[in-house]
């Protein structure tokens, strides 16, 4: 869990991009365009609704018109509050945020979203672009960063998950995309930033791929052309979090955090080891990053 702050407020998102918008469309336009609900159960839903003085929904439900689920989903989208009901098919589970929102473990996602709202993001001084570390491998650390971009495009802002983990990439299975091309192909001069890959369901999110795993990727990660694609990102997008390989592994996370100036470090529950940590916070601060919190993951 990320420490506590003394400041009352969460900071204001000032977003880069044209905001997603709101649709402003009723329950029943949503359900109909859906095809879930006909203009003529429109009408008895309405005229239900009139006699008993409910909401719309609720009655189309007690007229066995739409399912507790068709409900939700057209509230999702009203409210432009994007999961996955169904999704593109090969998603992993992992995806916890997209698809089940409203577990438990998700919430906490969203304190973790709103403690890093409060402690770092600050566009006027440049912090949106976050690390999220471990010390180790098998920490959580990916899914971690995976469930952390759904929750931050869920706030309706152009959101950017980049694998940098060149090591033991794991975001292209997760988001089932293709990795022919990624970050790696940019960072060789074979590709832009415009083979990140929207993800289908989830507006306003895109995933970078690790692309090709390279034979020098310390080397890559070090070349000015990392920090030029991240000043693109940083255009284009208002969110941008960066999964890496173990800190105490490589040297790859201590680079990447030392282009985005700020890092998350993440901790699994009776596995990770103090002495771990303490060295990773070392070599992560050493590299003049700064690091924000530490989420101990139990999931």
């Amino acid at each position: 869990m990320l420490a506590k702050t003394t400041s009352d407020n969460v900071l204001p998102i000032e977003s880069t991009s044209r905001p997603l918008g709101s649709t402003g469309r009723q329950i029943g336009a949503i359900l109909m365009a859906e095809g879930k609900l006909t203009e003529p159960e429109a009408e008895q839903v309405l005229k239900r609704q009139r006699e008993l003085g409910w909401r719309f929904g609720e009655a189309a439900i007690e007229l066995n018109f739409i399912t507790n689920t068709d409900l939700r989903e057209a509230l999702a989208k009203q409210y432009e509050f994007p999961y996955l009901a169904s999704g593109p098919e090969g998603v992993s589970r992992e995806l916890i945020a997209a698809w089940d929102p409203f577990h438990p473990a998700v919430e906490e996602l969203r304190r973790v979203r709103t403690q890093l709202l409060i402690r770092w993001f600050d566009p006027g001084a440049g912090r949106r672009t976050l690390a999220v570390a471990s010390a180790c491998a098998r920490e959580g650390r990916s899914f971690v960063a995976a469930n952390l971009a759904v929750v931050f495009s869920q706030l309706g802002q152009r959101t950017l998950l980049i694998d940098a983990d060149f090591r033991a990439p794991r975001q292209q299975s997760i988001f089932n995309v293709a990795d022919r091309f990624g970050l790696s192909s940019a960072l060789s001069g074979r590709a832009d930033l415009s083979v990140a890959v929207p993800v289908t369901g989830l507006a306003g999110l895109a995933v970078l791929p690790s692309g090709p795993v390279p034979p020098n990727p310390l080397e890559l990660l070090s070349r000015p052309g990392f920090a030029a694609l991240l000043a693109k990102a940083q255009s284009e997008y208002d969110f941008i979090i960066i999964d890496t390989p173990p800190v105490t592994e490589y040297a790859d996370a201590q680079c990447v955090a030392f282009r985005t100036g700020d890092a998350m470090l993440v901790s699994r529950k009776d596995h990770t080891r103090m002495a771990d940590t303490e060295q990773a916070v070392r070599d992560l601060t050493e590299g003049n990053a700064r690091v924000v919190g530490t989420l101990i993951n139990a999931y």
